[in-house]
This record gives structure tokens, C-alpha cells and sequence, in this order.
């Protein structure tokens, strides 16, 4: 099927840290000379999608609002449609993203990248809720990310602890989910056999792709690992970094 969609990831991808990974914005410029849509599927959720926007665009990445998908807008649009009132463990930065929610009386539980504002009173409030019935809402289930001095634990270990504790399954809403796949692809009108995901995470983005349906390469950047690659479900690609795999694509 022919190509009509890119899935791309951010963090790790075209940018690590405070700086820009080598020719990642003339990829990007290759990518919107092609005429492919183009969706930025992110698991981030140490900042709000306003905040993300304005500071991809100050690196240069600049990023349509409709073009952005997040697990903390999908988790918004859920606790909406389901009446629930949350119980946030969320980095503050995160927090416009709930703004408005009803959150007196918690009976449901959302697990982000809290970092250091994870708290052991706050995770067992969590624990206590779940444990009573309230539904365990995880924006991921990344074991780790990288970081200026290092890798970094995310959610993963997190909403992990609180399924072992309260003998439960968090439904997940960030990448691996198909269900963040497929609203990006929605978005673009297209089939998951005529779109790619490009991303750093070989469970998160390119496994989670091809479980999906879609096609998927793993740059060598961002938290990539020497020995990912023998991770990789079948039909998953490798490439050093994103110019190589807009390259592998054929595009530009």
C-alpha cells in the first residue's frame, strides 16, 4: 500500500534535551516538501500541549495543534465521556491539560510522569481507590526516557506498582495503545497499512505500531540502546536517525 501518513515521535527523535538532534530539522522540512501528513504521536506528559507546542516551535519545530496527539487529551476526552472526577498524579506542568475537570471526590485514578512530585501519601490515596473499585488510567507505561545526564524513569514502574498492589490492569492511553495510533490516524483519513511510525522506544513506537498495523522504524537516538534491535517485532525496521529513515522511506 502506498505511503500516505507519518506517525513521528518527538523527544529522542528530533530533539534530546535542551538540543536538536543532528539533521532533524532539515528532515522535517524534507518530510513537509513530500506532501505526507505528518501526526507527532508523543507520550510526554511533564508538559501541558500548549506549553509543547510553543517549545518545539522556539527549536524550530513547528507543529499544527491538530497535528499533536497526546495521552493526556485522550485521557481528558475519556474522563469527560464517562463522567469520572480524577485523581491526578501528574507533573504540574501537565495540569491545564485537566483544566475545568470536576476532580472533588475522586472515583477514578490518572497516572503521568509526575517526576519528582510523586509522593508516597499521593500514590497510596491511588492505591486506595483502585483497590475499591476506581478505574487505574495510565498516560503511559514507558519504563524510562532520556534525559540530559542520563536515562530517567517515566510512568511505567509507577502505574506497574499500583497494578501490583491493588491486583488490577490500567487502561492505557499513551503509545503502545493502539487506541492513540488509531486516533491519529483518523485524523490523516488513512489506513494503518499506508502509514509509518518513526520513534526511539522499540516497545512504545515500533512495536506498538506494528501491533497496530502500521509499518515501523527504530531511529538509533534519544534512549535507543545498542541490542533494542533484537527486541523488534517482526517487520520492524532500524535506522541510525531520523534523516536516515526519511531517507530509507524514499522521501525528499
Amino acid at each position: 500500500m502506498t505511503l500516505r501518513t507519518l506517525l513521528l515521535d518527538l523527544g529522542g527523535v528530533f530533539y534530546q534535551g535542551d538540543d536538536l538532534i543532528p539533521g532533524a530539522l532539515d528532515a522535517l522540512a524534507r518530510l513537509r516538501a513530500s506532501g505526507l501528513a505528518l501526526r507527532f504521536v508523543t507520550n510526554t506528559t511533564r508538559q501541558s500541549r500548549a506549553a509543547l507546542l510553543r517549545e518545539l516551535a522556539g527549536r524550530g519545530i513547528v507543529i499544527a495543534e491538530d497535528e499533536l496527539f497526546t495521552p493526556a487529551a485522550a485521557a481528558r476526552d475519556l474522563l469527560l465521556a464517562r463522567g469520572l472526577r480524577p485523581l491526578l498524579l501528574i507533573h504540574p506542568e501537565l495540569a491545564p491539560d485537566f483544566a475545568g475537570l470536576d476532580s472533588a471526590q475522586p472515583n477514578a485514578v490518572v497516572v503521568g510522569d509526575a517526576g519528582d512530585h510523586f509522593r508516597y501519601a499521593t500514590l497510596n490515596h491511588a492505591f486506595r481507590l483502585v483497590h475499591g473499585g476506581a478505574p487505574l488510567l495510565a498516560l503511559g507505561r514507558n519504563r524510562y526516557f532520556q534525559e540530559a545526564d542520563g536515562l530517567s524513569l517515566d510512568a511505567g514502574p509507577f502505574v506497574a506498582a499500583l497494578e501490583y498492589a491493588a491486583g488490577v490492569a490500567a487502561e492505557l492511553l499513551g503509545k503502545p495503545a493502539p487506541a492513540l495510533f488509531a486516533a491519529a490516524l483518523r485524523a490523516a483519513a488513512c489506513p494503518p497499512g499506508a502509514a509509518v511510525m518513526i520513534g526511539d522506544d522499540v516497545e512504545a513506537d515500533v512495536n506498538g505500531a506494528l501491533v497496530a498495523g502500521l509499518r515501523g522504524i527504530l531511529v538509533k537516538t534519544g534512549k535507543y540502546r545498542p541490542g533494542d534491535e533484537a527486541r523488534l517485532a517482526p517487520g520492524g525496521a532500524v535506522a541510525d536517525d531520523i534523516g536516515a529513515a526519511v531517507t530509507v522511506l524514499g522521501v525528499g
